[in-house]
């Protein structure tokens, strides 16, 4: 799996940007708001990443913040949201809108997005309402939580399983408590996975 892409940043279309790692162009769809935050083709980037992968296709998803690709999972956990319908709400909403959004039980405010009508948005709000708690936090709270390195990968694996985000940082953040911050990725998930299920 894919977490993040650092490169370069080689071309932009509507809905996609091709980063450059090492000589190999890699094509990432993403909303309008991460693809303006890139900046200028030819320019150094960090894009954080989900990897989507169906019967006949592979496709890499990007985004200009970890919190944006939390939603993103979230969205697309909803019946009826597809990766398409997912980059239009967060090409729409910036993640604190979406949560306000979603805390108020505001479907119109989703409905604002492009091919999320009125049933689609009332579902949205509606099963999001318990999942979209741990997610959201200020930029100072976001900078001191959020997790980097192989704490990072163990909070995207755990959320991969199906752990809600608040669930997954927290199993993360006291297993490397215990581990010690030069703990292994796997050494994390293991034991993260036993706290988690505590």
């Amino acid at each position: 799996m894919i977490a993040y892409l650092k490169g370069i940043l080689a071309s932009t279309s509507a809905d996609a940007a091709v980063i450059e790692v090492n000589g190999v162009g890699y094509l990432v769809g993403a909303s309008s708001r991460t693809l303006a935050a890139l900046g200028p083709v030819g320019e150094a980037v960090l894009i954080h990443t989900e990897m989507l992968v169906g019967e006949d296709f592979q496709r890499l998803v990007g985004f200009a913040s970890a919190e944006e690709r939390d939603w993103f999972r979230l969205l697309t956990g909803v019946q009826g949201v597809g990766a398409r319908v997912a980059l239009a709400i967060l090409s729409a909403l910036e993640p604190a809108e979406l949560n306000r959004a979603i805390a108020a039980q505001d479907k119109a405010m989703v409905a604002r997005a492009n091919g999320v009508g009125p049933k689609l948005a009332e579902r949205i709000v509606r099963e999001l309402k318990d999942k979209a708690g741990g997610i959201v936090l200020g930029p100072a709270a976001a900078a001191q939580a959020m997790p980097i390195g192989a704490a990072a990968d163990a909070v995207s694996a755990l959320l991969n399983l199906g752990f809600r985000p608040v669930e997954a940082s927290a199993a993360v953040a006291a297993a490397e408590e215990e581990l010690g911050a030069g703990a292994t990725l796997d050494a994390l998930v293991r034991l993260a996975l036993r706290k988690a299920a505590k």
